[in-house]
């Protein structure tokens, strides 16, 4: 059987499809990852693409990081005044990155 450059081509296509993601696809997965267990394939994708995007690497960081805040804010009953001097923290930090 003689295989084709043409049938070569989608092969890689379809197979360049699976492994690698787009960076909204990823960002997706990210998520899901927090609240429900991946796929071996989920996990196998997002790792090859975190391996060649730190974008996405550094956008895991911030949402667990979200994530733990949430929770622990869960916990906690925040006065008003409390809420206050954390969106100020929150502003300056910001700021401090820009």
């Amino acid at each position: 059987m003689k295989i084709t450059g043409l049938k070569i081509n989608r092969t890689m296509k379809k197979v360049m499809h699976i492994l690698f993601l787009s960076c909204k696809k990823a960002t997706e997965l990210i998520e899901k990852k927090l609240h429900f267990k991946l796929s071996m394939t989920e996990k196998l994708q997002l790792k090859m693409h975190k391996m060649m995007c730190n974008a996405c690497t550094h956008y895991e960081k911030q949402s667990e990081l979200i994530e733990k805040g949430i929770a622990k804010s869960k916990e906690k009953d925040f006065s008003q005044e409390e809420l206050e001097q954390l969106k100020n923290v929150i502003n300056e930090k910001l700021k401090n990155k820009n």
